[in-house]
């Protein structure tokens, strides 16, 4: 039996999510653990525009900039914890 691509990315993204609450249980607060949650949390984001919003079959122009949006999403929001950091 061939699972359907949607149920692989599910599945990945259940993974996703679970790594991403250990990670917040588990890793001391700092830019550090904020980077690899705010990574993790990229990451499904990117998962699910690629794969439920059908990204995947368009051009890789389209996909790259949809990849430097979250990305660029992820890295302000890390930004902005650090930069609190120094307030």
């Amino acid at each position: 039996m061939t699972r359907h691509p949607l149920e692989t990315t599910l599945f990945v993204l259940i993974g996703l999510a679970l790594a991403t609450l250990l990670a917040s249980w588990h890793l001391m607060a700092g830019p550090s653990a904020t980077a690899v949650v705010l990574g993790l949390a990229a990451l499904k984001g990117r998962r699910i525009l690629l794969d439920f919003l059908g990204l995947r079959a368009t051009s890789p122009v389209w996909r790259g900039l949809v990849t430097a949006w979250v990305v660029g999403i992820a890295s302000f929001a890390w930004a902005t914890s650090v930069v609190r950091l120094f307030i």
